[in-house]
């Protein structure tokens, strides 16, 4: 019988997950300020909306989740959605480059150590630390039941800090059976927890928390202040 990891009945409210401010309302689109009338507008929304995954996500247009997934109708059902539907081509740490998950932390703290890391990694291969990033925290809430990595060795391989590729085949095993996600110990932040949901129906009660601004000035270590 091949190992999987435990179940844990989850139910942790009040989980961080952060993303960029620009980002954090999407109803406002970024290409209204290009357009000089309603006629134009109209015209960039359509070349918007040829390659916007999350449209075409929500079309049953994308081969790594059915529309049926999706959510609708609900508080910030865009964001939500648009975690599935736009993964980055080479995945993160339990998907892959066709369908994206929730990730988010159980500490605020977390969420902070783990945005920081990716993005001082971008600036490190260019060599150049000196931006400002602000960052919107959403809110959510979950009741299920986890696969759970925390406190087990056999999972070592896919808390790796420099690699993905036994945490991807373990989340793509899961995911076939019917797994509602994992929760792991935060590689960025080890006494720090994350949750990596699979399902976008269990992403409840998502909402505005605090907004942050990270500051690279020179060096790998940003500041980061509240706003």
């Amino acid at each position: 019988m091949k190992l999987i990891p435990r179940l844990t009945a989850l139910r942790q409210f009040d989980t961080c997950r952060l993303i960029p401010s620009r980002f954090a309302d999407l109803e406002d689109s970024v290409l209204a300020p290009l357009a000089d009338d309603d006629g134009m507008l109209r015209d960039l929304f359509d070349l918007d909306n040829a390659t916007n995954d999350r449209l075409r996500g929500e079309s049953g247009l994308l081969p790594g989740i059915g529309v049926d997934e999706l959510v609708f109708g609900v508080p910030n059902f865009r964001i939500v959605n648009a975690a599935y539907t736009y993964a980055r081509p080479e995945g993160s740490r339990f998907n892959d480059g066709e369908r994206g998950a929730w990730y988010c932390a159980f500490e605020i703290e977390t969420a902070l150590a783990e945005v920081a890391f990716h993005k001082t990694v971008e600036y490190q291969e260019i060599g150049h630390f000196d931006d400002s990033v602000s960052y919107q925290a959403l809110l959510a809430d979950f009741s299920a039941g986890f696969h759970d990595l925390r406190g087990a060795d056999a999972w070592e391989d896919c808390l790796a800090a420099d690699s993905y590729v036994a945490s991807q085949a373990l989340a793509a095993e899961l995911l076939e059976a019917g797994s509602m996600g994992v929760i792991y110990p935060s590689v960025r932040r080890p006494e720090g927890t994350n949750l990596a949901c699979f399902r976008p129906a269990l992403v409840g009660n998502v909402r505005k928390g605090h907004a942050y601004r990270l500051t690279w000035a020179g060096s790998p270590l940003p500041a980061i202040e509240p706003l």
